[in-house]
């Protein structure tokens, strides 16, 4: 019982975060009921997965239809832009976990071995990763940074561009690549400081294309 409701508060914890990155991304409204009540569901589901079933990657890809899901049909954000809002805040919250990993493990403060195994360490991990992701997203707020292309109704026709299609396409590899974090935690683990330079290759591409997506969108309503 212990077991479940540390997990549970844990994973509620940084999925609340990641909820909070993305909103402040995008300068979404925070709706603190509401991302509550989505990361109890997303915590429960992830506690199943890996701990009765130990399907981490079935959880990993579920988690990613869940957050997808619940920032659609709770927040009311069109289902394609909600994908996209997804991958980016994937790739921001697993480039700053795999990054504060990556510092603990060389302090030797954590084993490679079991990444994802419940003990103290992991526990201290997701605490210092959402923490992370919380003050980055109250700097975001605070400086007004951010981007304002994610329409704010669900309903209406959605025009996509090429700048869209790109976003939306970079989902599939990293998807794939959250997905096979754990497989090379555990057996390339000399090699584990590639894990958040590919996480942060990957989340500049994205905001570098919604940052000229933004653009076109100022510079198309200024004309």
């Amino acid at each position: 019982m212990l077991e479940f409701v540390l997990y549970m508060v844990f994973s509620v914890l940084e999925t609340c975060a990641m909820f909070y990155l993305a909103l402040r991304i995008f300068k979404i409204d925070i709706y603190t009921k509401e991302i509550i009540f989505s990361s109890l569901i997303m915590a429960f589901f992830s506690f199943v997965l890996r701990n009765v079933y130990n399907y981490i990657q079935l959880d990993v890809l579920l988690q990613f239809v869940l957050l997808t899901c619940f920032l659609w049909l709770l927040f009311r954000i069109h289902l394609f832009y909600a994908t996209i809002i997804t991958g980016i805040t994937y790739q921001a919250y697993s480039f700053i976990q795999t990054l504060c990993f990556f510092i603990m493990e060389q302090s030797g403060l954590f084993s490679s071995s079991s990444p994802y195994s419940i003990n103290i360490m992991t526990f201290v991990l997701q605490s210092i990763s959402a923490s992370a992701a919380f003050f980055t997203a109250v700097f975001i707020g605070k400086k007004r940074k951010g981007f304002d292309f994610i329409p704010d109704k669900q309903g209406g026709k959605v025009q996509i561009h090429t700048r869209d299609k790109i976003l939306f396409a970079i989902n599939l590899p990293s998807a794939a690549i959250v997905m096979s974090t754990t497989y090379f935690i555990q057996n390339f683990s000399k090699l584990f400081i590639f894990v958040p330079i590919t996480y942060g290759l990957i989340l500049y591409i994205y905001l570098y294309h919604s940052y000229q997506k933004d653009r076109s969108n100022y510079e198309h309503l200024s004309k």
